[in-house]
């Protein structure tokens, strides 16, 4: 990427590659308008030095921030968003009302970080949250309008990944800033061909009908681009939606059938692991993508158990509510 870290779009859209866990894996992005500042998604606190470093090479003064933005509060979305705060004195935050309490006071968020990777690796991944002053908050619900120096910013609520998660429709750019409810699109995969591109199914909101219908009404905006946290700038999104509504059922029916397999939930794990891997490999080669299966399966490893543990949450949550 330019400048090693970020690159620049047209409409003064940059993505800064947030460094976490490896290159070109985690976005932030910039808008600037009237040499003000608005960031959509800050990646974790580590990420603030790379975030002001982009900042400094606009010329653009920590004065002039307006707003961060969160598209939800998953800590590689949201996690760097207080410190942020701390050092932009003008800014407010904007964040879906289910996730606001989060931020504000982010003990619990903390706390159950801590619970699945202990306290020592959640330091080192994600570092301290500091909390943000409730007066500083601004809790966008749906079709809410912010006016960022005289650009238009409109929120849609985008159920289906999390609960507490909203989009970002750009008047100026025709463009829609999507988090991760259209999908992750990882720039190694590229080809002449085009882009791979791949629905997220994280535990523990995912819910496959509302995910689908939240990418439906995001296309009904016909956007031109969509910037992805995961990652950067795709174009013609429109494109891809019936292929990413038929994953979403592809791998639906991959829980069906690893359920029905064994009733050993280690073993379905594992299964379902497999089943996902092959199903993402199929596309990959479809595109003509020539990474060597090592290093596919490398690339897509965390992602393909944060989907797998996403789907048998939800489909073990079903099958409850059925009995």
């Amino acid at each position: 990427m330019e400048n090693h870290f970020f690159q620049d779009w047209a409409h003064g859209i940059t993505t800064i590659d947030t460094g976490y866990m490896r290159p070109q894996m985690v976005a932030s992005h910039l808008i600037i308008e009237n040499n003000h500042a608005t960031f959509i998604d800050t990646g974790t606190t580590k990420t603030l030095p790379r975030l002001l470093e982009t900042l400094n090479a606009k010329k653009v003064p920590l004065e002039n921030v307006d707003f961060v933005i969160v598209t939800h509060v998953h800590l590689d979305h949201a996690g760097g968003a207080g410190a942020l705060m701390q050092v932009c004195p003008n800014a407010q935050l904007v964040v879906h009302p289910r996730g606001a309490r989060h931020l504000i006071d982010p003990s619990r968020l903390m706390a159950a970080t801590i619970e699945v990777y202990g306290k020592k690796q959640t330091i080192e991944l994600y570092g301290e949250l500091p909390p943000i002053d409730a007066n500083r908050v601004i809790q966008a619900s749906d079709e809410f309008e912010l006016n960022f120096q005289g650009r238009s910013l409109t929120f849609w609520d985008t159920p289906g990944h999390a609960n507490h998660h909203f989009c970002v429709l750009d008047e100026k750019s025709k463009s829609i800033f999507t988090g991760d409810t259209y999908g992750l699109s990882y720039r190694e995969f590229d080809t002449e061909k085009g882009i791979f591109i791949f629905p997220t199914t994280t535990p523990t909101q995912f819910d496959p009908g509302a995910l689908q219908a939240s990418m439906k009404r995001l296309v009904s905006y016909q956007p031109e681009k969509i910037y992805l946290t995961h990652f950067a700038e795709i174009s013609n999104p429109v494109f891809y939606i019936d292929y990413l509504i038929k994953t979403i059922d592809d791998m639906v029916n991959l829980v069906r059938e690893s359920s029905q397999e064994t009733s050993d939930k280690t073993v379905r794990h594992q299964i379902l692991i497999e089943k996902i891997f092959a199903l993402f490999l199929k596309q990959i080669r479809a595109n003509d993508c020539r990474l060597s299966d090592k290093k596919c399966r490398e690339l897509l490893a965390s992602d393909i158990e944060l989907n797998a543990q996403g789907l048998e949450f939800w489909w073990d949550k079903t099958q409850t509510i059925v009995k």
